[in-house]
């Protein structure tokens, strides 16, 4: 097989039966899907997505697809939910405009946090995949899924791609004296991640462990209110409430790079608290990483009056107006494994040298 990036069809070849289109007609969500197309030497589809007054969606596809393989490009904006429904109503259109098939590139992938039962909520992940095959996708390429399991949750193939090799390059390439950093993981939850980053860059790992999101875990198991009981079976203990423990740092960080590491930065309050911690033990700098950017609410400014040196994320999700409230951020490009991914798709092609190198816990 040919290296990723070099050989395979021409553009020629490719522009035979493959339409790619940007579900999102905003410059900011456009960027990414514009830097696949150039990549892959093609031209974005022509489509008109739009609002209507009532708020409804609205696309218009302004070229032929049938018989054709369609791409469609999604990157996520604030409005979670509009983009979600451009991405469906887009699929549906394709479908039913005689498309042979039609692939989602979706980068993040939304609802994904919600992929598990916590208390008496819902496993909303599944919902939106359900939704996904519903309107026709046939295929679908993310990156960094935030539980692997959630391909699970889909009956159509689903890639899941890596951003840790580009991340890596940016560590050996953009931080000076790497070696003597410290991949620092902020939750025990994310400890797998931080080891497999540190074992390709043959650095040490420390984790920050504690029970400070034990109230966001399955709710089920919790001690029942004593209050309104009127009788208690002496044969049964009653539940105690789990003790918390103070959350501490494992691990050698005094006088070393920390480098934080997780696959979403969203609130940036756990990132931040984690700094706090690393500097009251004598790290530093510190340097935040992560995929995917988010950066909702005031994270932007969070982030810019923290210890935190760097911010480090690709561009899976647009960031343009966080990076103007905060100088700290740094993008890292993933266009090329996006497009090298669909590429090898559509010629069907092995995608195993999109894997090359990554461990089973990253």
């Amino acid at each position: 097989r040919a290296p990723m990036g070099e050989g395979g069809p021409g553009p020629n070849k490719l522009k035979d039966r493959l339409v790619l289109f940007s579900a999102n007609s905003s410059p900011s969500c456009m960027e990414l899907a514009n830097r696949i197309a150039e990549r892959l030497g093609v031209e974005l589809g022509k489509t008109e997505v739009y609002q209507d007054s009532n708020g409804e969606t609205r696309i218009q596809i302004q070229e032929s697809v049938r018989g054709k393989d369609v791409y469609i490009i999604q990157t996520i904006s604030p409005d979670v939910n509009r983009c979600l429904m451009e991405l469906c109503v887009m699929a549906y259109g394709c479908v039913t405009a005689c498309a042979r098939s039609v692939c989602g590139v979706l980068p993040y992938l939304p609802y994904s946090k919600q992929c598990k039962m916590r208390k008496r909520g819902s496993i909303v992940c599944k919902l939106i995949a359900s939704l996904m095959c519903r309107a026709g996708l046939t295929h679908l390429i993310t990156v960094d899924l935030h539980q692997k399991e959630i391909q699970g949750f889909f009956n159509i193939p689903v890639d899941n791609l890596r951003a840790s090799p580009f991340l890596l390059q940016y560590i050996q390439e953009e931080i000076p004296d790497y070696h003597n950093a410290v991949i620092v993981a902020k939750s025990p939850s994310s400890a797998k991640r931080a080891q497999s980053l540190a074992e390709r860059l043959r650095v040490s790992i420390a984790v920050i462990h504690g029970d400070a999101e034990t109230d966001l875990l399955d709710g089920r198991h919790s001690p029942p209110t004593i209050t309104g009981l009127i009788t208690v079976s002496l044969s049964r203990s009653v539940c105690i409430p789990k003790e918390k423990h103070p959350i501490t740092v494992v691990g050698d960080v005094a006088g070393r790079i920390a480098i934080i590491v997780d696959d979403i930065i969203d609130d940036a309050v756990g990132f931040v608290a984690a700094a706090e911690m690393l500097r009251e033990r004598g790290a530093g700098p510190i340097i935040a990483m992560a995929t995917h950017a988010i950066l909702s609410a005031d994270a932007p400014r969070i982030l810019q009056e923290s210890a935190i040196s760097q911010v480090v994320v690709t561009n899976t999700i647009p960031h343009s107006s966080q990076k103007l409230q905060c100088c700290k951020i740094k993008t890292v490009d993933v266009s090329l494994i996006l497009s090298e991914a669909v590429r090898r798709i559509h010629c069907g092609e092995s995608m195993s040298c999109l894997f090359h190198n990554i461990g089973a816990d990253d």
